[in-house]
């Protein structure tokens, strides 16, 4: 068994770091504090055609946004770089060399079929041909063609992959952390590329190397990996190597059925980049504390975890092996949590870029932390405050109109307009005087204090929701108050 526990995170510079590789730096990350153990990133480089430039810089922003630190990687870390280069493209002479190896122990041989005999063998029987033990025979590589026309083609630089050769009937097995007891027929897996035409190692061979290499003890990767692992364990025999322990995390699940891809995300409204959760206004902790829980709980009643804490209570034997689902709604729950245990200061500190947008940070630092104050428990972003806050910034200029229908009757105008009025006369104006006013009002008019409270909330915020009617008439102020209210009597039928 390896002594030290080194875990990696290997994404490809593919496109914007996905929501599920989210997850998967997150179990890693959080398997390596929980066991005093290395967290390192690898960017997996090698497939130069869907290589996408901004890729790599939007990987590390996320990582570096949703707090999972790295302690060894490109930009060195904590752990310095001594298993580098942590860029794929940067090793390709020791895939080489491994590749080379594999041939000479016969584990691995040259194939030089052209697109059209490897588009001919996908033809058979039924389109379920592939290149395998039962097929290799009949085609152009390095086990059917004799020793001198291999040795021709090749230093003529004809192109050609290095495939695997797969042994017949062996029963490949392992352990896995998360499904237990695995195990493959061989005649069920293909010979997969390990080189291809350009040079480059598939992710096969490279990330079976680069593990070895340094010394990851375990790779905990999503279960769409599953079917590839008899590839690896293979690969690790074939060098005489200890293979890591293997950890498949579950599938995410779109909450419409099946697995969270694009489309089905499309479909079902689901952001699936990172980037997009921290656009929308998604706290890093909020975010990290829903998928922590996509596949693993701690056991108890507890949800609502800080990253640290996370770290603590993690391990992979309660990480589930069927698939779970996704739902946005759960994860607006995690982001009001998240926000609620920020105080004032840092509730503000993250709602800065909408309230500056607006021109409402100018209200000053003890106003805005009383709207906060007093916001906080009725918000799902810090973003609100600038939003669905705006009316203790500025008088409403339109009026909600089921609220307006509901809540605005015949005697609406009177009754708002008396209460102006003795608000106006107070000399002492707070919550509880607000209050008191208005009880006397609804009782000389004899009105429940209903018919004055509802058309009231509506004249001040527009909106008939909102925090305790008369904690926010004092955040508001007295003059502000009766002004909305005598425009809201003039503005409404």
């Amino acid at each position: 068994m390896h002594s030290d526990i080194r875990v990696r995170f290997a994404p490809s510079p593919t496109g914007l770091l996905h929501i599920g590789g989210l997850r998967t730096a997150l179990y890693n990350y959080l398997f390596a504090k929980r066991n005093n153990g290395t967290f390192v990133l690898r960017i997996e480089d090698t497939d130069r055609e869907r290589f996408v430039e901004e890729a790599e810089a939007d990987i590390l922003e996320s990582l570096n946004w949703a707090g999972l630190d790295v302690d060894e990687g490109p930009d060195g870390g904590p752990g310095g770089g001594k298993y580098g280069p942590y860029y794929q493209s940067q090793r390709r002479e020791l895939y080489r060399k491994y590749a080379g190896e594999l041939i000479q122990a016969g584990h691995a041989y040259y194939a030089f079929d052209t697109p059209e005999q490897l588009e001919e063998l996908r033809s058979r029987d039924g389109g379920t041909a592939r290149y395998d033990m039962h097929t290799r025979d009949s085609m152009a590589n390095s086990l059917t063609l004799p020793g001198d026309e291999v040795k021709r083609r090749l230093d003529a630089g004809e192109a050609h992959v290095i495939r695997l050769k797969v042994p017949s009937d062996k029963r490949i097995a392992f352990d896995d952390a998360v499904r237990g007891s695995v195990s493959f027929a061989s005649e069920e897996v293909d010979d997969q590329v390990l080189v291809k035409s350009d040079g480059m190692p598939t992710y096969h061979l490279a990330n079976v190397v680069d593990d070895h290499e340094m010394q990851i003890s375990h790779v905990i990767r999503g279960e769409e990996w599953l079917p590839s692992t008899p590839k690896h364990i293979l690969l690790y025999e074939f060098f005489g190597w200890q293979p890591p322990t293997f950890a498949h995390l579950p599938l995410i699940l779109s909450p419409t059925g099946g697995k969270l891809s694009k489309r089905n995300a499309d479909r079902a409204g689901i952001p699936v980049s990172v980037r997009q959760y921290r656009e929308a206004g998604y706290e890093p902790e909020a975010l990290i504390n829903f998928l922590a829980f996509l596949g693993w709980n701690p056991g108890d009643e507890r949800e609502v975890f800080a990253l640290d804490e996370l770290a603590a209570a993690f391990s992979l034997d309660r990480v589930g092996s069927s698939g779970v689902s996704f739902s946005m709604d759960k994860l607006r729950w995690y982001n009001e949590n998240h926000l609620r245990l920020l105080d004032e200061s840092e509730l503000l500190s993250r709602a800065q870029p909408a309230l500056t947008a607006k021109g409402y940070d100018q209200a000053g630092e003890a106003y805005l932390r009383d709207v906060a104050s007093l916001m906080r428990e009725r918000i799902v972003f810090a973003s609100d405050l600038a939003t669905e806050c705006a009316y203790f910034f500025e008088a409403p200029d339109s009026y909600e109109e089921a609220g307006v229908k509901k809540r605005w009757k015949e005697d609406s105008p009177a009754l708002l307009t008396a209460y102006a009025d003795r608000l106006e006369a107070l000399d002492n104006f707070s919550a509880e005087a607000a209050e008191t006013v208005l009880r006397e009002v609804a009782d000389e008019h004899e009105a429940g204090a209903g018919r004055i409270i509802h058309p009231t909330r509506l004249a001040l915020s527009g909106v008939t929701f909102g925090p305790g009617l008369f904690e926010m008439m004092e955040l508001i102020g007295k003059d502000e108050c009766v002004l909305r209210m005598r425009k809201a009597v003039e503005s409404l039928p």
